[in-house]
């Protein structure tokens, strides 16, 4: 879709974002409001038998919601829906929800994720644990990016965000599982880029580093990793600093504007790449 001159980078489109009741689905989702689309916003919001750490609530996508209508000035449409990405028939509903109402979808960020069960050797994980990490983090996006296919290829025309990590990039000890599952992200992108770039349809890898846990994003995941690691929480953001050559974690914003370029028509070239949002720590 052509963007008017002067207008906001996403006016006139449709984006379905998961995981989307706080942390980094919060601050997407905000940016994106701010940025003129309208929004589908999903989260399985409840808490998942196996994950050691609650999981975003019905209230937080709620609130989210409400902050989005807020921040597009009540002009952005709003919508949500519970959902977990690891039933294929929820997440077709999701998409065909978003399409109902909107009649099109023009970005969709696959954000919904787990980062543990971690923080033990790789012979030292259980079936479970391994299964339920490729289950949440890749098969997920892999779900949704089946779910609004056809209408992508149909319309000529989107972008899909798939949140991985740092850890789709480099190894992490005690984190198998994560690691894993966030290298096949990045391969999920590049081939499915490559398999939807002849419709227009473009599929990139946001990487962020140690993303802090901002309080108005309700965000807990880098002090999950901390106790995952057995650091103490009350240190943690001191220790993960350390590791960042610009001596600052990244802020949920930092990649929701990232996401934000990613979803505009300014990226209109732009697939099958990894964009890193981490300070630089992987280029050391």
């Amino acid at each position: 879709m052509t963007q008017l001159l002067g207008a906001p980078p996403l006016a006139g489109k449709a984006a379905v974002i998961t995981g989307a009741a706080r942390g980094i689905g919060r601050a997407c989702a905000l940016a994106y409001a701010r940025a003129g689309a309208d929004l589908m916003l999903t989260d399985i919001a409840r808490d998942l038998p196996g994950v050691p750490y609650p999981l975003g609530t019905a209230g937080q996508l709620a609130h989210t919601a409400q902050l989005c209508r807020e921040a597009g000035a009540d002009t952005a449409v709003v919508t949500t829906a519970e959902a977990d990405v690891r039933d294929l028939d929820a997440v077709h509903a999701v998409a065909a929800a978003a399409l109902d109402r909107f009649g099109r979808i023009d970005v969709v960020i696959n954000n919904a994720g787990i980062a543990a069960p971690s923080g033990r050797t790789v012979h030292d994980i259980t079936p479970d644990e391994w299964e339920l990490m490729l289950d949440v983090d890749v098969s997920g996006a892999w779900r949704m990016i089946r779910a609004v296919g056809a209408a992508l290829t149909r319309q000529r025309g989107g972008s899909v965000i798939n949140v991985s990590s740092t850890a789709g990039l480099v190894g992490y000890r005690h984190f198998a599982g994560y690691v894993t599952a966030k290298h096949a992200l990045v391969g999920l992108t590049k081939s499915a880029a490559l398999d939807l770039a002849p419709f227009g349809v473009r599929v990139n890898a946001l990487c962020p580093g140690s993303v802090r846990d901002d309080e108005a994003a309700e965000g807990v995941m880098l002090s999950e990793i901390a106790r995952s690691l057995d650091v103490p929480v009350a240190e943690h953001e001191e220790t993960f600093v350390a590791a960042q050559p610009m001596n600052r974690l990244i802020e949920p914003e930092d990649v929701a504007g990232a996401a934000v370029w990613l979803g505009s028509d300014a990226s209109r070239q732009v697939t099958g790449s990894t964009v890193t949002v981490d300070g630089g720590f992987t280029s050391r």
